[in-house]
């Protein structure tokens, strides 16, 4: 896998039906409604293999005057969305791409 500095996701408000594009670094939070989206990492396999973008999220739920839950924590895939999916009742949330791929460090790409 080839890693990215990067993430490209799409993020679903399911009462406005408004579909956004998200757009991370590495390490950076995004906003999305009451969401904080966090990229730990991504991953998206070389050109010669099938194409697959992987990429670990930690997403946050604020509301306040309540505490932040943390709500997902795990790698998502783009080809297979529904296999670890943030289950949320007003917002779906999901990989595309990853950004600026390079080989990963010491030529290692596992």
């Amino acid at each position: 896998m080839l890693v990215g500095s990067g993430a490209v996701l799409q993020g679903l408000d399911k009462i406005t039906a408004r579909v956004r594009s998200l757009e991370l670094e590495f390490g950076e939070t995004l906003v999305f409604g009451t969401l904080r989206i966090t990229l730990r990492a991504c991953r998206k396999a070389p050109p010669e293999d099938a194409p697959e973008a992987v990429a670990f999220l930690e997403i946050t739920e604020v509301r306040p005057p309540q505490f932040p839950i943390r709500i997902f924590s795990g790698w998502m895939f783009a080809s297979s969305p529904a296999l670890s999916a943030l289950e949320h009742p007003v917002y779906d949330v999901w990989v595309t791409d990853c950004k600026n791929v390079s080989k990963a460090p010491g030529g290692n790409s596992r």
